[in-house]
């Protein structure tokens, strides 16, 4: 029978492990229950927190239980691992109705059907917890000399500093692994790689507190063939919300995928075979575009649905062209249709009111709002490379200003290089 541990390590998954013979001994004899963190400092997910969901649907699958453990208590604090600043707080309120957006995206992932999975809220134990009794229990068990050697602790304090509130962080997350192996038999922890140090630290506080062996282990840093982190773009971060990234735009993120990365990331986010993904790895420039064609395709539909996935690659296909040039748009557009899927409405669209535009708005200013570059200081370098177009015709004018007679024939495209495109209608 395959150890689902061997599983996450062909595909790439595993960067550190603490007891790696015990865990493959717990995940080889029988369900074990584990868990992973999501910090709910928004209402979404993005792309970063994909590669431990995708961890987590690999380990269910092979017959383990998840725990997604949102901070309902920990975000109250901020977590300083990988951070050069602390970030700013949000209100009880706000956190709570993130976790709500947080848990219904998992649903697309996870099975929550009868206990196979659970979300679990660490403020039910930490919001109302006395600091007197918290510190004489869990403060005494941590040495502050160990702390201070912690990479992401030295690197606040020799950067922008670091609170006490950011300091007690890890002890806090300890506590939630040796709270979870108490009351729910967790076992396991997995989590970023900036997280190696928490979990080490709630493995030993699991063991002093309730003499219980636990076990963690870590992803790597996913970071795209030039050295640059993944999952960002000219708009910024890439979410699973429909709202807030566009369908059409989240499987163009992937289909913009650079030849060297398809393998990687196929291994990654999608739950193909290994020997069909390094055959698609393998395939050489331009037939590699079909392999980033099935990542495209298969990230949207874990995302999103096979069929909205659809309707994003014929979309795509017919604004960019298809890899294969015998591909049929008509037959797949008739079955879209046949379920009512209107494939038109699928290019991402700017709306903009009368009053938005004015007089006129300018070129600059209309990128940035349609999240084709992060700044006007962007927009105005791509405008200088001779990236932008709006329709057909290229724009080499940084100080141009849209007016409405550009919308006299309907809605106009704007467009920043070749893959990265607008539709602004005029209401």
């Amino acid at each position: 029978m395959t150890n689902v541990l061997d599983v996450l390590r062909e595909r790439g998954f595993l960067y550190q492990l603490t007891h790696e013979d015990v865990m493959y001994k717990l995940l080889g004899e029988g369900s074990v229950t584990f868990y992973t963190g999501f910090d709910p400092t928004a209402r979404s997910l993005h792309i970063g927190h994909l590669l431990p969901i995708m961890a987590m649907r690999w380990l269910q699958k092979y017959g383990h239980r998840p725990l997604a453990l949102v901070g309902g208590g920990t975000a109250l604090i901020g977590d300083p691992s990988g951070k050069t600043s602390a970030r700013p707080i949000s209100s009880k309120e706000t956190i709570d109705d993130n976790i709500v957006g947080i848990q219904e995206q998992l649903g697309r992932f996870l099975d929550f059907s009868d206990g196979k999975a659970l979300l679990v809220n660490n403020g039910d134990w930490l919001r109302n917890m006395n600091l007197i009794d918290f510190l004489r229990e869990i403060g005494s068990l941590f040495s502050v000399p160990r702390m201070l050697s912690a990479e992401s602790v030295k690197l606040r304090i020799e950067g922008a500093g670091l609170s006490f509130l950011e300091f007690s962080y890890p002890l806090l997350q300890s506590y939630d692994f040796m709270y979870l192996c108490k009351n729910y038999n967790c076992m396991m922890q997995f989590g970023g790689q900036d997280q190696w140090g928490n979990i080490v630290a709630g493995v030993d506080l699991t063991r002093r507190m309730i003499g219980r062996d636990v076990c963690g282990a870590t992803f790597p840093l996913l970071l795209k063939s030039d050295g640059t982190k993944f999952g960002k773009t000219a708009g910024g971060a890439v979410w699973l919300d429909a709202e807030k990234t566009s369908p059409f735009d989240y499987f163009q993120f992937w289909r913009n995928t650079t030849d060297s990365d398809v393998g990687k990331l196929l291994g990654f986010f999608t739950t193909l075979p290994m020997d069909e993904v390094r055959r698609l790895a393998a395939l050489p420039s331009p037939q590699i575009n079909r392999a980033k064609e099935i990542l495209a395709y298969e990230a949207t539909a874990l995302a999103h649905g096979h069929d909205i996935a659809m309707k994003a690659f014929l979309a795509a296909g017919n604004e960019f062209g298809f890899a294969d040039p015998n591909f049929q748009i008509e037959t797949s557009s008739r079955i879209l249709e046949s379920k009512g899927i209107d494939l038109s409405a699928s290019i991402p669209t700017l709306e903009l009111s009368r009053e938005e535009l004015g007089e006129g708005i300018g070129l600059l200013t209309l990128m940035v709002k349609a999240g084709l570059a992060a700044s006007n200081g962007e927009a105005r370098r791509l405008v200088k490379g001779g990236a932008v177009a709006i329709d057909d015709t290229k724009i080499s004018d940084e100080k141009l200003t849209v007016t409405a007679a550009q919308f006299a024939n309907g809605p106009i495209t704007l467009k920043s290089g070749k893959k990265n495109r607008k539709r602004i209608t005029l209401a």
